[in-house]
């Protein structure tokens, strides 16, 4: 709840014209915006926008549920791919490197 009520909720202008301008034609066509602060108001329901994430657009279908929520919350700017699992590729490349210096070690010490 960072705006005031007395405020209102902010939409870019620009977006609510595009919105209305198809709701009038009966249109459900996805346009790309990069506006994430905009609140989705019930007049965009039913409609696909897309969203940028700060890397490309991600198509978002705008329900009755997402009405008073920012457009930035449903397209991601971070993607998680997860903490090195065990046996992780790095771990296994150490634990390889740390056997050859110890074979190669071994090879020398029968030699002497």
């Amino acid at each position: 709840m960072g705006r005031s009520v007395k405020k209102g909720p902010y939409v870019e202008e620009s977006l609510m014209v595009k919105i209305r301008a198809l709701n009038e034609r009966n249109e459900k066509k996805v346009f790309k915006t990069w506006s994430r602060r905009s609140t989705i108001t019930p007049d965009f329901v039913g409609h696909t926008l897309a969203v940028h994430n700060g890397n490309k657009f991600i198509p978002v279908y705008i329900t009755e549920n997402m009405v008073g929520h920012k457009l930035g919350e449903f397209a991601a700017t971070r993607l998680f791919r997860g903490h090195g699992a065990k046996g992780s590729a790095a771990e296994r490349e150490a634990e390889a490197a740390a056997a050859e210096a110890g074979a190669e070690g071994g090879a020398e010490k029968k030699k002497e």
